[in-house]
């Protein structure tokens, strides 16, 4: 995220935030003290692998399951309350809806309930993309389509906190496309979004801060860049042990490490220079200098570590 994101992420106000938040059934502990934050006009992708803890901990913001320790407040309202829940909207796990129902008469029921007008359900299938199938039944709506009901229902209240499971899941990579640019939307419109996602790849296009998940703990949150750590410059030399002692000598221990053939240097972009002129200068045949960054997947597998069985999601 640009410095300037950073800036308008650090003044704008918190609508959602979780300390501590704790839940176990039986002996296994789905929770584990989790504590985030959640700012207007941010996107907060919550990413982990099966079984982390994540709907569950989307289940406790909305008052679907009660922590067992720990507070939640969304809008600065318990998390659950009738206040908080006017201004959320939510989709956790998959989208639940009359079958015989069209995708519209599903949310005119839903609209009902809350006061609205017919014509929020018309502007909500337009903005989630169905417009033209609003008038199908539930029923023959493939995965994605259901997903965009879904995304279509959390939306009906304009609510200035958005809570989503997984939106893109069962999507075309148009219909992703779409997705992204709708959540993106949001956050521009200065809405507050905590989504989880397995893809990585949406979860780097789409969030501002990310926050890692496993088993139940939140194991690393910040930027896309600060989860990936800063680049790394790759040196293939020969003497490789002669390459190497001369990069202690210059740089220090803690930022110079050799794997087989390649010396890894932990340094900035601007100082590549002078490593190639003090290799040369000292005798030394340089092959190959490289910048290298590491990518999101490598960080949140190395997070992650090995993964675990018949944990609860």
């Amino acid at each position: 995220m640009s410095t300037v994101a950073s800036e308008l992420r650090a003044s704008a106000a918190v609508v959602l935030r979780a300390r501590g938040l704790t839940k176990r059934y039986g002996h296994i502990t789905a929770v584990d003290g989790v504590s985030l934050a959640v700012h207007s006009g941010e996107v907060l992708g919550f990413l982990g692998p099966n079984g982390a803890g994540k709907t569950t901990t989307m289940r406790m913001l909305v008052g679907l399951v009660r922590p067992d320790a720990g507070t939640a407040e969304v809008l600065g309202r318990p998390a659950g309350s009738p206040a908080s829940l006017a201004g959320t909207g939510a989709m956790v796990e998959s989208p639940a809806f009359y079958p015989y129902l069209s995708g519209r008469d599903n949310l005119r029921a839903l609209a009902r309930q809350v006061g609205l007008p017919r014509e929020r359900v018309e502007s909500v299938l337009e903005i989630a993309g169905i417009a033209t199938r609003g008038g199908d039944r539930f029923s023959g709506y493939s995965l994605g389509m259901k997903q965009r009901l879904g995304v279509a229902a959390a939306l009906l209240k304009d609510p200035e906190v958005l809570i989503l499971d997984e939106p893109t899941n069962g999507l075309d990579p148009l219909g992703i496309a779409d997705m992204r640019s709708l959540i993106r939307g949001l956050a521009e419109a200065n809405k507050a979004v905590l989504l989880s996602s397995h893809q990585l790849g949406e979860i780097e296009q789409i969030c501002d801060r990310v926050a890692v998940l496993v088993r139940g703990r939140i194991v690393a949150e910040g930027t896309i860049d600060e989860l990936r750590g800063a680049p790394q410059l790759v040196v293939r030399a020969t003497p490789i042990g002669d390459a190497e002692a001369q990069l202690v000598s210059l740089l220090g221990r803690d930022r110079v490490s050799r794997q087989d053939d390649e010396i890894r240097l932990t340094i900035a972009p601007e100082e590549a220079p002078r490593i190639s002129r003090a290799l040369v200068s000292a005798g030394i045949d340089l092959h190959e200098m490289r910048r290298e960054e590491r990518s999101l997947e490598a960080a949140f597998l190395a997070m992650s570590g090995p993964s675990e069985k018949g944990e609860t999601a």
